[in-house]
C-alpha cells in the first residue's frame, strides 16, 4: 500500500496543450476536514486507507496542498443542454488535478469538484456545497456496488467556507475518479468551433488511450463509435432495470467511456413511476425516467454529428441503429434475471411490461418488490405481495403467468433461485430520503450517518444485521423531495 506522496502521475490530458484546458490552481477551503472516504476507491490508487485520517489528506483534497507532479487543469467543452446548444461550457467548478496510474497499470483521473472559479465558471462561484458533494460521493460508490458503470468518488472534504445557494451553506470538495473525464461535449466543442486539428488530436487521444483495440479494425474511428454506442446502450439498460434516474442528461454530462457521470438531481425510484422527473428544473420532463432511453440515442446522434469529419454519415447512421436493439437485449436480460429466470422465451418482454404497468397503477415500491419476490418460492411470494396492488384481478392474472413461467424455466432448488435473485436484486439503494438524513446530520457536524450509509450501500445485495432501517419504504415526505442541479 502507498502513502499519499508515493502516487505516480502521468498527466496525459494536460499534455494535449492549452487549446484543451487551462491551468488553474485550486482555491483552498477554510478548515478542511474529512467527511467520508471510500476504501474501495482508495484501493484503486493502491493507497493505504489509514491515510484518510491524516491531516495532509484533508489538506490535499481541500485545496491547500498539491503534489509537485500534479498539473491542475480546467477542461473546455461545450454541449447540448436540455436540447439547446451552448457553445462553451467547461469545468466551471472542477479541476483535473492530474492522472495517476496504479500498480496494475490503470490510469485514473483525479478530478476535484468544488475547487473554485475557473475561466469557465460563467458567473458562478466555482464552489460545491456539502449536500451536493455528499450526494455525488454516495451515488458514485452506490452505483458501482450495484454493477452500474460509474465514475468513482474517493472522499468528501468539508469546511467552514461560506457558500451561497438558496441560503448560506458550507463549501465542500469531492474528489472523483474516472479513467477519463472526456465528454461528448469535448468533441462538439472542437467540431462547432471549426478546429479540425484539435478535434483530430482529441480523437487520436481517446482512440489510443481508451479504445486501443479499435486500432485493429479497418475503420478505427467507426469501431470506436460503435463501442461507445454499445456501452451507452448497456449503461442505460442498467439505469432502467434498477430504477436510476440521472436527471440532467445533457451531452456535456455524457462520458465518452459510457459511464454514469456528473451527478446532480439524480434519484432512484421509490414507487415505480415511468414518468418520474427527479429534477425540479426539468419543467418539460425531457429527462424523465422513461425518456432516458430515447435521450441516450439523441445524445449519441449529437456525438455522431461531431464525428462526421472522421466517419461517413451512412456508417454513423448504421452504428446508431445498433443502440435500441442492444438496449432492449440488455434490459430484457437484466429483467429476466431480476425475475429469477435463467432462460429466454418470446413472451418475456410482455410479462415484464404487464408487471410494470400494474406497479405503476398501484404505486408499488420498485426495489422491495423484486427483493421480496425472491425471498420465498414463487407461489408464496406472489401471494404475500398481492396486497400491494390495487388491481387484484390484474395482478392475479400476472401471478399465474409468472408461476407458470418459473415452472418452465428449469429444474433448480428454491435455495438456488433465492440466491440467484438476491444476487441481482438489492435490499439497499440510495433513496433520496436516506441521503437527506445523512446530509442533515453532516451539516450539523455529525458525519457518522454518511459513513454508515456509505458502508451499507457498498454491499447492496447482502442482508446486513442491524441495518433494517435502510431497507424500509420511505416515509411520505421522503417520496416528494425536490432536487435541483445545485443539489
Amino acid at each position: 500500500m502507498k502513502a499519499l506522496d508515493e502516487l505516480t502521475f502521468d498527466n496525459r490530458f494536460a499534455r494535449l496543450g492549452d487549446a484543451f484546458s487551462t491551468h488553474v490552481l485550486p482555491e483552498p477551503l477554510d478548515a478542511p476536514r474529512l467527511v467520508v472516504a471510500s476504501e474501495a476507491a482508495m484501493a484503486l490508487l493502491d493507497l493505504d486507507p489509514a491515510v484518510a485520517e491524516t491531516p495532509v489528506f484533508a489538506e490535499l483534497f481541500g485545496g491547500h496542498k498539491l503534489w509537485a507532479e500534479a498539473e491542475p487543469r480546467a477542461m473546455v467543452y461545450s454541449g447540448h443542454q436540455f436540447g439547446g446548444y451552448t457553445p462553451q461550457l467547461g469545468d466551471g467548478r472542477g479541476l483535473l488535478l492530474g492522472e495517476v496510474y496504479n500498480e496494475a497499470g490503470e490510469h485514473w483521473d483525479l478530478h476535484l469538484k468544488g475547487a473554485g472559479m475557473t475561466p469557465y465558471s460563467r458567473m458562478g462561484d466555482g464552489r460545491a456545497v456539502l449536500r451536493s458533494s455528499i450526494r455525488e460521493f454516495l451515488a458514485s460508490e452506490a452505483l458501482h456496488a450495484l454493477g452500474i458503470p460509474s465514475s468513482r468518488a474517493l472522499c468528501v472534504i468539508g469546511s467552514d467556507t461560506p457558500v451561497w445557494r438558496e441560503k448560506q451553506e458550507r463549501g465542500a470538495m469531492v474528489l472523483r475518479m474516472a479513467p477519463s473525464h472526456i465528454r461528448f461535449g469535448h468533441f462538439e466543442y472542437f467540431y462547432y468551433t471549426k478546429k479540425p486539428e484539435q478535434q483530430a488530436k482529441l480523437a487520436e487521444h481517446v482512440l489510443n488511450l481508451h479504445y486501443p483495440e479499435c486500432r485493429e479494425q479497418p475503420e478505427p474511428y467507426l469501431a470506436m463509435f460503435r463501442e461507445i454506442v454499445e456501452r451507452n446502450a448497456e449503461l442505460i439498460a442498467k439505469w432502467q432495470a434498477y430504477g436510476f434516474c440521472h436527471g440532467v442528461m445533457n451531452t456535456d454530462n455524457m462520458s465518452i467511456l459510457g459511464i454514469t457521470f456528473d451527478f446532480g438531481p439524480f434519484a432512484f425510484l421509490d414507487d415505480f413511476d415511468a414518468h418520474f422527473i427527479c429534477n425540479h428544473s426539468d419543467h418539460e420532463g425531457r429527462y424523465s425516467f422513461s425518456n432516458q432511453v430515447p435521450i441516450g440515442q439523441w445524445n449519441l446522434s449529437a456525438l455522431a454529428q461531431a464525428l462526421t469529419p472522421f466517419i461517413s454519415v451512412d456508417a454513423l447512421k448504421e452504428a446508431l441503429g445498433l443502440y435500441l436493439p442492444l438496449y432492449q437485449a440488455n434490459y430484457l436480460d437484466l429483467m429476466r434475471r431480476r425475475l429469477g429466470l435463467t432462460t429466454a422465451e418470446d413472451d418475456d418482454q410482455a410479462l415484464v411490461e404487464r408487471l410494470l404497468k400494474l406497479m405503476q397503477n398501484s404505486g408499488v415500491d420498485y426495489t422491495l418488490f423484486f427483493r421480496r419476490l425472491g425471498d420465498e418460492p414463487a407461489a408464496l411470494a406472489v401471494t404475500r405481495l398481492r396486497d400491494d396492488f390495487v388491481d387484484l384481478a390484474g395482478f392475479d392474472a400476472w401471478a399465474e403467468q409468472y408461476k407458470a413461467r418459473v415452472a418452465r424455466d428449469g429444474d433448480y432448488s428454491e435455495e438456488q433461485r433465492r440466491a440467484r435473485m438476491h444476487a441481482v436484486n438489492p435490499l439497499y439503494i440510495l433513496r433520496n430520503y436516506l441521503a437527506q438524513n445523512a446530509i442533515a446530520a453532516a451539516e450539523s457536524g455529525d458525519y457518522s450517518e454518511v459513513r454508515q450509509l456509505h458502508e451499507v450501500l457498498s454491499k447492496p445485495f447482502e442482508e446486513q444485521a442491524g441495518m433494517e432501517r435502510y431497507a424500509q419504504r420511505p416515509p411520505d415526505w421522503g417520496k416528494h423531495l425536490e432536487i435541483s442541479c445545485s443539489s
